[in-house]
């Protein structure tokens, strides 16, 4: 893959709405008792195309999910949507995970679980079919469903890419 298809956003100007995928309580033995703080994986996403995913890590809970938002919109990055749903299939991997992400009707929502529905509904797809496959440890789901975002394009992108008009992208 290369950096060439990733299409990065800068956060200025646009609403985002952000969504908890995971917490956790990770605990830390010492000699004089216990210490625990928190990681948070948040999604942000304006659902109109463009979402980012964050890990924030703090004493407490509240400053953790603060410091996920803030991670999530330095890593935006901008998806095409056609008509609700993605323009074709996909799939992604990341470590352990592997996802696979369809095209669906207008009507059938987000067929989704857990860490991809929320990184799906923040983009702003209305209709695909998804299966995750391997592992299901949200940090991994994540960064699979992103990874496979991240490789879609759309027929005027790859128009443009090879120079010619998008009637011959489709027509051969």
């Amino acid at each position: 893959m290369t950096d060439v298809n990733i299409k990065r956003v800068k956060s200025s100007d646009i609403e985002f709405k952000d969504r908890l995928v995971s917490i956790q309580r990770v605990t830390k033995v010492t000699k004089g008792g216990r210490t625990f703080s928190f990681s948070a994986i948040v999604i942000v996403g304006n659902e109109k195309g463009v979402v980012g995913y964050g890990l924030g890590k703090a004493k407490e809970v509240t400053s953790a999910i603060a410091k996920g938002i803030d991670d999530a919109k330095k890593n935006l990055i901008k998806v095409p949507i056609l008509k609700g749903t993605l323009p074709h299939e996909q799939e992604g991997k990341y470590s352990g995970a592997r996802v696979f992400l369809k095209p669906a009707a207008p009507g059938t929502g987000v067929i989704a679980g857990g860490a991809m529905r929320a990184v799906l509904e923040s983009v702003g797809v209305t209709d695909v079919l998804a299966k995750s496959k391997g592992s299901s440890n949200p940090h991994s789901v994540v960064k699979a469903t992103i990874n496979a975002l991240i490789q879609l394009r759309d027929a005027h992108t790859i128009a443009q890419l090879r120079g010619m008009d998008i009637e011959r992208v489709f027509n051969g």
